[in-house]
């Protein structure tokens, strides 16, 4: 888990990343933006910060921000309380972000990955979203996703958000804090 004033500084990068793409957030959005390290230590390499504006049990809408080179890694939303699984579509906003999914593994893709969790990437079917592309992902499909030289911010829609039910391929990820 990473330390408090690391989570200031990345709370505040994220911020002038989302206002350098246009973005308006509010100091209390700023203070409860999410920084996610899933539990790994590792946020400039791994890691996500999150703004969500609403999660209800009908829809969800988020800014996700990326730093230059950082994963989300790969995970799925599976079927839940017999609901098909979260559906999700990313927008980009600013920067470029590096998507992968199941298809054809694309020859000498954007992304890298650090060496020691290359086995923890699975699905190598790279799609480039830039500012004003979007992608949907259908439930219970495995992705991941690497901001790319300058990060990225993207907008991301979906059904319902429930974070502890994502599953991940790297059994050492922790999505849900436990302290």
């Amino acid at each position: 888990m990473i330390r408090p004033e690391e989570q200031v500084k990345a709370r505040a990068r994220a911020r002038a990343m989302l206002s350098q793409a246009g973005m308006i957030i509010r100091d209390s959005e700023a203070e409860a933006m999410e920084v996610a390290d899933f539990g790994l230590g590792r946020l400039e390499q791994i890691g996500l910060e999150l703004v969500v504006y609403v999660n209800t049990d009908r829809y969800c809408a988020k800014e996700l921000v990326l730093f230059p080179g950082q994963i989300c890694p790969e995970h799925r939303h599976p079927p839940i309380n017999g609901q098909v699984g979260k559906e999700e579509t990313f927008r980009c906003r600013w920067g470029e972000v590096y998507l992968y999914l199941p298809g054809p593994s694309t020859p000498n893709p954007k992304a890298k990955v650090p060496k020691d969790k290359e086995e923890q990437f699975t699905v190598w079917h790279e799609r480039i979203l830039m500012p004003g592309d979007q992608y949907t992902i259908p439930p219970n499909t495995p992705h991941w996703f690497q901001g790319g030289p300058q990060g990225a911010v993207v907008s991301e829609f979906s059904s319902t958000s429930d974070d502890g039910t994502d599953v991940f391929y790297d059994p050492e990820i922790q999505r849900v804090p436990s302290a």
